[in-house]
């Protein structure tokens, strides 16, 4: 299992054992209600997931990166969406 599947992997068990369903997990990490995912809630995300300190930054700039696709720095819900569709496609 590489890193990227490994966090992918702690990500879904976070928002399957602690939400009813992806939109919930999206809403309670929407610490502002904005309908957008910033740097610091995806952080806040990857802490629950347990993903060390050391590189969540790392990790939160790199799902930016690859879910953003409007490239406005945040991951809205759309975003979010197609990065859990991607998580259980994975563990497929």
């Amino acid at each position: 299992m590489t890193t990227e599947e490994s966090i992918l992997n702690k990500i879904q068990i976070l928002i399957t054992n602690h939400f009813e369903t992806p939109e919930m997990a999206f809403n309670f990490f929407d610490g502002n209600n904005d309908q957008k995912l910033t740097k610091s809630e995806i952080m806040a995300l990857l802490k629950e997931a347990e993903i060390s300190g050391f590189i969540r930054g790392i990790v939160s700039s790199k799902l930016i990166e690859g879910y953003d696709k409007n490239g406005d720095d945040f991951i809205d819900w759309q975003e979010f969406k197609a990065a859990i569709a991607k998580i259980k496609k994975s563990d497929s």
